[in-house]
């Protein structure tokens, strides 16, 4: 995956790194949008001090992973732990972190729950899989608690704060940020060691890649940069803005949301137009005489709308490349998915439209002399498009909305970067309440656009 890339002092090699989208502070973005963290400063500093670049791939944690094994990546970083399990699958550096452990409760509950001695019959929640239920496990017998394992973090800290939970327990520099940006959750009792962090490749691949780490490690602890590092996002805040109110976090937030907004309004309108020149020609082939082309139109229509969007869109991005030996830009992969989907659906929308107008215009066109192609052009496709119309309309507003769903494979879209901030401040409904307020607006002015195009066009 290492590709040579001309700079200033020559020839330096880059190397795709993949990282998790929702671990703060170890990676997330910041107000603006950018890719941030410490594992992320850390990979930068090294890449420097060794003298290579760094193309990140920030798809979320087991997307990494599956990056990383299809050799779309060169390694991960991502707050992994370093286990007996993981070292028979990845070659790991040297650990650049040792993560622990806390408990974390609502602010108005600090007082009744202080520790691991008041958990008598209360609910636990961890993540599933991770060092943290592990933990609780061990420990249940001895503290008396029940235990739910969840699959976020987000997910932990909103039961605690809609009271489904009473505690949560998970790492430790995850949680305090949190706290830091106004999550509303206070930590408590000792915190237990989770292990160590390292940078992770595949076995017996990039052995350069990884000495270049440990080695760039080593010379950021001795520099003192290193930890310049850790105290950049793990010291306390003293921002001007006041993250814990809603209007600190709008105001925060508010930049990552929009360049998500323009993201997600490029990637449905290219889309939107791919798919409307394929559904033409497959809606016209619909409706062909010609027994071989209404064939291939119905595979077309039958595969793309009886498949989920999801599916392609990881064949696409992760499973394409492997076939065709190059790797798929996420753009490339976000409007294939979406353009193929919604032209499977144009196509349909396209062969009812003509089939909805009246048999007898065609005949009565023929009748003045017209051949069969004059009659569509002139009298049937007119029709037919002013009763497609307010289906064109709506088959739009769904492609907008379906965009969101390539937040799995990582691109940049609305609700993707929502995620990424509420990932780090765990205040997940008034997140998605400004983005469900930005969708609306957003989708209103299309509608209204789209509405006024079609008075226009069809008046």
């Amino acid at each position: 995956m290492t590709v040579p890339q001309e700079t200033d002092g020559g020839s330096a090699e880059t190397y795709v790194i993949a990282t998790d989208t929702t671990f703060a502070p170890f990676e997330f973005r910041d107000s603006s949008g950018e890719l941030t963290g410490i594992d992320i400063e850390i990979m930068e500093a090294i890449a420097e001090d060794q003298g290579f670049q760094v193309e990140w791939r920030s798809l979320g944690f087991n997307a990494a992973l599956q990056a990383l094994s299809a050799d779309q990546a060169d390694g991960v970083i991502a707050g992994m732990s370093i286990t007996d399990e993981r070292q028979e699958v990845y070659d790991f550096s040297d650990p650049y972190f040792t993560g622990t452990m806390t408990l974390a409760v609502n602010e108005d509950q600090g007082d009744e729950i202080q520790g691991w001695d008041d958990l008598q019959d209360k609910r636990l929640v961890v993540k599933t899989g991770s060092m943290s239920e592990e933990v609780a496990r061990e420990r249940q017998d001895e503290y008396g608690y029940e235990i739910t394992s969840l699959d976020q973090t987000t997910t932990l800290v909103e039961s605690v704060k809609s009271g489904n939970a009473d505690v949560l327990m998970d790492d430790y520099p995850v949680i305090a940020y949190g706290v830091q940006q106004g999550s509303g959750l206070v930590t408590v009792g000792e915190q237990v060691e989770a292990g160590d962090y390292g940078f992770a490749v595949n076995k017996g691949r990039n052995a350069e890649l990884l000495e270049k780490f440990n080695v760039g490690l080593a010379e950021l602890r001795d520099s003192g940069e290193y930890q310049e590092i850790l105290d950049e996002f793990l010291a306390s805040d003293d921002e001007a803005v006041d993250r814990s109110t809603f209007a600190g976090l709008v105001v925060t937030a508010m930049p990552a949301l929009l360049t998500g907004l323009k993201n997600t309004l490029i990637v449905t309108a290219i889309a939107f137009l791919i798919a409307m020149v394929l559904g033409l020609v497959f809606g016209f082939m619909k409706i062909s005489r010609n027994r071989f082309l209404r064939g291939i139109s119905t595979a077309f229509v039958s595969v793309f709308r009886g498949t989920p969007i999801l599916v392609w869109a990881f064949f696409f991005y992760f499973g394409l490349p492997q076939l065709i030996g190059t790797p798929v830009n996420i753009w490339v992969a976000g409007v294939l998915t979406l353009a193929l989907n919604g032209a499977a659906y144009i196509a349909e929308i396209v062969r009812g439209g003509v089939q909805s107008v009246d048999p007898g215009q065609m005949e009565a066109a023929r009748s003045l002399g017209l051949g069969h192609g004059k009659s569509m052009q002139k009298v049937v496709l007119p029709q037919a498009f002013k009763i497609m119309t307010p289906s064109l309309i709506n088959q739009l507003v769904i492609m907008l909305k379906d965009s969101s769903l390539l937040l799995a494979i990582g691109f940049a879209e609305l609700l993707y970067q929502a995620q990424q901030i509420y990932a780090s401040n765990f205040r997940v409904t008034e997140v998605l309440l400004i983005v469900a307020v930005i969708y609306f607006v957003a989708i209103t002015l299309l509608t209204q656009l789209a509405n006024f195009a079609d008075r226009k066009i069809n008046k």
